[in-house]
């Protein structure tokens, strides 16, 4: 196990009903702020309007900025930025998924600066001072209502870019299951994916010695493999979006991860997916990540074979055999919930593969459990054509 420092300051507020006293939560901070959202589904869900209510009654004052779409742009980061410092907004709440959120983080990083946010995103400089922010999720996915984290997409240059700071974690978030009750089933089933891979990320490693956190990691992963199924059946299952929304937040709240030397090369390949393309995250993520998988099972059989049995239930087989059935199990599941697991599926053919690459080796090469050269993010690519 690696030496580790594990912070995480963020305050979860959890359980039904508890949205609708954001306002009281939000006074103890400020008492005007600017409301960050998204587009119509937060109006046509009442989300937006108990929110707003809670914060009028709270004494709340709150600037609005809405328009957040997948893949958050610069864009709007840059009005919110601008907005922060015309209005004198000393705080930030979020209502939404983990774009929402993430854009919310990344207007926090630039009121204080006095150059361009995307300095902090092309690592040009590090953060100093950020406002504060909490958050209201509507969608698990992200796990960006309590995570370092935030990600970018620059629609000029089509470039999605990560920074991670402690400054902006979120100091509360509210999880109330009941708000994912309206999740359009394509929604609900790439948050499913986003969550097993932030899982994956940090699961599939070369660290010795993680009995604890492999253990944390392969019940999370289970349970949200478990109950996505029944909330596709059943949107109103209460108890299963329970299960999902707070495994959500544990697969990426930097707990699981404590001790063990976590990879993030599927999520980097991924980035340039949705940024020339648009693509939802997890929808992404479950064409990359068997692909991945695929590619580099040797550098470690042992490890995929704790992954076969523990997280698949793969009791029969050994070895390689072993690896590639549980990798087979997780790209049936993928398509059981409706999400593309090959290129060809979204519509991306070889010919984008280079840019891909080039794209993905800006900032600097990608993974730990395996270190990815560029011809081998190439044949990645080619394996999940």
């Amino acid at each position: 196990m690696n030496n580790f420092d594990f912070y995480n300051p963020t305050r979860i507020i959890f359980g039904k009903g508890t949205h609708k006293n954001v306002g009281e939560e939000v006074k103890k901070y400020s008492s005007r702020v600017l409301l960050h959202y998204g587009g119509g589904s937060v109006k046509k869900n009442g989300i937006y309007g108990d929110v707003t209510a809670s914060l009028k009654n709270a004494g709340v004052e709150f600037i609005e900025l809405g328009g957040v779409v997948p893949n958050p742009r610069l864009s709007l980061v840059r009005e919110g930025v601008k907005l922060c410092k015309k209005e004198k907004i000393d705080f930030i709440l979020a209502v939404g998924g983990g774009s929402v959120i993430d854009s919310a983080k990344a207007i926090s990083l630039g009121v204080y600066y006095d150059g361009d946010v995307w300095d902090f995103f092309s690592k040009k400089i590090a953060a100093q001072k950020t406002i504060p922010l909490a958050a209201v999720l509507t969608i698990p996915a992200a796990g960006s209502e309590s995570s370092w984290s935030t990600v970018i997409t620059d629609e000029e240059t089509k470039m999605k870019v990560g920074y991670y700071s402690n400054l902006y974690r979120p100091v509360f978030s509210i999880l109330n299951p009941e708000v994912c009750f309206s999740l359009p089933k394509n929604q609900a089933a790439a948050g499913v994916c986003d969550i097993m891979a932030h899982i994956m990320e940090r699961y599939i490693t070369q660290t010795k010695n993680t009995d604890v956190s492999d253990g944390l990691c392969e019940s999370v992963y289970k349970a949200v493999v478990k109950n996505a199924p029944k909330v596709l059946k059943n949107p109103q299952d209460y108890g299963a979006w329970a299960e999902i929304m707070w495994g959500g937040n544990m697969a990426h709240n930097g707990l699981l991860g404590m001790g063990r030397q976590e990879d993030w090369a599927s999520h980097g390949m991924e980035h340039s997916l949705s940024a020339v393309h648009d693509l939802t995250h997890g929808a992404g993520l479950a064409i990359i990540f068997p692909a991945w998988m695929k590619y580099v099972y040797k550098e470690n059989l042992e490890m995929f074979e704790r992954f076969a049995k523990n997280m698949w239930g793969v009791e029969d087989l050994r070895g390689e055999k072993a690896a590639l059935e549980a990798i087979s199990r997780m790209e049936k599941f993928f398509k059981s919930l409706g999400l593309p697991t090959r290129l060809s599926d979204v519509n991306i053919t070889a010919s984008e593969i280079p840019l891909f690459v080039e794209k993905a080796q800006t900032y600097g090469s990608k993974g730990f459990f395996k270190k990815l050269s560029a011809r081998d993010m190439m044949n990645i690519y080619k394996l999940a054509l």
